[in-house]
């Protein structure tokens, strides 16, 4: 790696907020009494682990220059199913099954109003975001259902066999490695990158531009569906309005984490490292007295700061590409005076 290379990486975002992250723990843990204990660390995740697996399908969302906001709707639709299929005595597993068939189901509505119907993202998803949720109120009404599995309850509350991190967190670190892969590794990856950053050329270049998009708003809804079930363990019941506005820390997190919201920009670890420094910045507020609301504010801060920066960022960049195209062209148009002067 040359000097030109080191530069390069130490000036990306992904860098920056690693080690921003980094800054922000070391300090907020030597002046948070026990925030770096295992004790807070697993209730930390624990809290957070719904929103950081929204984040990941919406990563890519977002890369190809579509949106999904209704997915903590779908989260709490799809977990009033698996709800009733316990309270009807129906193991766990084919509880949640159900569950991501159903927010899978959700997914399709949203992918065929978008790649079917030529509907906006934005629009689609504000609309099912309404809409799930009052699907949520109308099938529940004001009575959550209480009577779900102990074992899910207890699984979610534990640990993996001998560390701090919470089970609940098990399956987001089990989806990292699949979404880095096919965003990074596979063709699939390339081509959501062509979609967002040149729909044109995507079209062109034969990638089947709406299977991919379709693709990607179902498995939304069926991720989705999985942080709606830990939501259950989590909370020990299914409520109409289960993950109410975690869509804003997802949201955030992706924009924090370098995505541009105008696509086809970004990569995973930066996702990943906003993931760490919210979930750092909510525990560190939650051990100093702060409750939702302080906390929700702070991540609305966070979201807009993020969006600023990306934004003064992007310029920053414009503008240094042009002053080197510029000083390229004038070296390029002066060049060829020299051997006509010696000449003369």
């Amino acid at each position: 790696m040359n000097l030109d290379e080191v530069k390069r990486f130490m000036v990306r975002w992904e860098s920056l907020l690693a080690v921003a992250t980094i800054l922000f723990i070391v300090i907020a843990g030597a002046t948070t009494p026990g925030l770096l204990s295992d004790a807070s660390k697993t209730a930390a995740f624990q809290l957070t682990a719904e929103k950081a697996i929204l984040a990941l399908p919406l990563m890519m969302l977002i890369i190809a220059r579509e949106i999904d906001i209704s997915v903590a709707s779908i989260a709490a639709f799809s977990s009033i199913f698996a709800g009733m299929l316990m309270e009807a005595g129906a193991p766990v597993l084919i509880a949640a099954l159900a569950a991501v068939i159903v927010g899978a189901l959700c997914g399709c509505v949203n992918g065929f109003c978008v790649t079917v119907l030529g509907m906006p993202s934005l629009v689609v998803t504000l609309g099912t975001l309404a809409l799930f949720r009052g699907l949520c109120y109308a099938m529940l009404g004001s009575t959550p259902i209480t009577d779900v599995s102990p074992g899910l309850i207890d699984w979610v509350y534990g640990t993996l066999p001998g560390s701090w991190i919470s089970n609940a967190f098990l399956p987001t670190l089990l989806l990292i490695p699949v979404f880095a892969i096919a965003l990074h590794f596979r063709p699939v990856g390339r081509q959501i990158y062509t979609i967002g950053g040149e729909p044109a050329v995507a079209t062109y270049s034969g990638v089947r531009t709406q299977r991919v998009r379709f693709g990607l708003f179902v498995v939304s809804g069926a991720v989705a569906a999985v942080a709606g079930v830990i939501a259950i363990g989590r909370t020990s019941q299914v409520s109409p309005d289960a993950l109410f506005g975690y869509e804003l820390d997802a949201i955030t997190i992706v924009f924090l984490g370098g995505i541009s919201f105008l696509g086809g920009k970004g990569r995973i670890s930066g996702v990943l490292w906003a993931m760490l420094l919210v979930i750092a910045l909510r525990q560190t507020l939650l051990l100093n007295g702060q409750g939702q609301y302080a906390q929700g504010t702070a991540v609305g801060v966070l979201l807009i700061g993020s969006l600023l920066l990306a934004n003064v960022s992007q310029r920053i960049s414009g503008w240094v590409t042009d002053r080197r195209l510029r000083a390229r062209i004038a070296q390029e148009e002066a060049s060829p005076a020299a051997p006509a002067e010696a000449s003369a």
